[in-house]
């Protein structure tokens, strides 16, 4: 069931599944769920079908809190190019600095490869894998309008991942001490568009004047 298509009652137990799994790790059962969500095992495996069926569903729920970007082709351009990609990037960065997402990747990378229901392989289905599905129309479009250049959009995508992800989230998983503030993400996430279109904009330092590229 894609994450547009929930009632808010489903996304309330999609909720309440969220704080148990961060709160109880792998001994999250649809018992608990059912009875923090105030419904009915039955309703569970109706809505979602087995545990695995609820993790996925629970991840891309959170996942879902990155706004997606808004295509119009026939206005895209350097500007709501660039605004994109940063709205997107902030939106990721404020996922996963927060508690929720921290605990529930912290779980994942412990449970990672470990059984057959992996919340590792889940998370990572569901959440960068589920991202690069929705991001990849913007590039691809940008490309189309040639704003962008390249060759493979995963290739394109990663890069992007690397620059936005950099290492605040190993940062945040691992405890920094020194939390990171609003202010930082914003100018974190500013840095990730202009150095992604430095690296595959089309305009170039000697068609904008020394601008270095940047859109």
């Amino acid at each position: 069931m894609a994450e547009g298509e929930l009632s808010d009652r489903q996304r309330a137990v999609l909720d309440a599944a969220l704080a148990l799994l961060v709160e109880r790790g792998d001994k999250l059962t649809m018992t608990a769920v059912a009875r923090e969500a105030s419904c009915s095992k039955e309703t569970l495996y109706k809505w979602f079908g087995d545990r695995d069926g609820l993790l996925a569903a629970t991840v891309r729920h959170q996942a879902s809190r990155i706004r997606g970007v808004a295509l119009d082709e026939g206005r895209l351009d350097r500007t709501s190019l660039r605004e994109g990609l940063e709205r997107f990037a902030l939106d990721w960065l404020e996922v996963i600095t927060g508690r929720t997402s921290i605990a529930l990747n912290r779980l994942a990378v412990g449970q990672a490869g470990t059984s057959s229901n992996d919340l590792g392989l889940i998370v990572l289905r569901n959440g960068p894998d589920g991202l690069r599905k929705r991001l990849t129309p913007l590039l691809l479009g940008a490309r189309e309008q040639g704003l962008l250049a390249f060759d493979e959009p995963d290739e394109a995508f990663g890069t992007y991942f690397g620059l936005v992800v950099g290492d605040v989230q190993l940062r945040m998983l691992l405890g920094d001490p020194e939390p990171i503030g609003a202010r930082d993400l914003a100018a974190h996430a500013a840095a990730a568009a202009r150095q992604f279109l430095t690296l595959y904009s089309t305009i170039r330092p000697a068609e904008t004047g020394g601008s270095n590229g940047r859109t």
